[in-house]
């Protein structure tokens, strides 16, 4: 199944704006593939021109606070809304992607965890799988270490 159909949100979102959680389609191109990494979370939304807008997290660098895939999630999601500069983004065709579920500036909902599973699964990346559809936003506390 493809982006073709779905509701997938038009244009780049604002601050608390809807984007669509997406997964690469079974036989996805290589190059696809190869540009977002397995196990990434990917983010976007569609453009008038009937392409898609993804930005996507892979934990290139192994941070231990994007361990899991609903962080890689809402990294992605903060570089889309922010519109930062970044090489973890493409514009390509819908064909590519399945949307499973929605994220913005309350949480995620997701609607196909079937979908994403099998993309983590593929990725062996199972352990970063949301236990629930409903993940709500958490602050992250900052910790001050003091010096002995």
């Amino acid at each position: 199944m493809s982006l073709i159909g779905q509701d997938i949100p038009m244009e780049r979102p604002d601050t608390d704006g809807r984007a669509a959680l997406l997964v690469p389609v079974t036989g996805v191109k290589e190059d696809v593939l190869m540009t977002i990494r397995k196990g990434a979370a990917i983010v976007g939304f569609a453009n008038h021109d009937r392409t898609v807008t993804v930005y996507f997290e892979s934990n290139r660098f192994d941070d231990p606070m994007l361990a899991k895939w609903e962080h890689k999630a809402r990294k992605a999601y903060d570089r889309l809304v922010e519109n930062s500069p970044t090489v973890s983004k493409m514009t390509t065709s819908p064909a590519n992607f399945e949307q499973v579920g929605y994220i913005n500036g309350k949480g995620i909902t997701i609607r196909r965890m079937e979908s994403l599973k099998r993309w983590l699964e593929y990725s062996d990346a199972m352990a970063s799988c949301p236990e629930t559809e409903i993940v709500p936003r958490t602050v992250v506390a900052k910790v001050d270490v003091v010096k002995a």
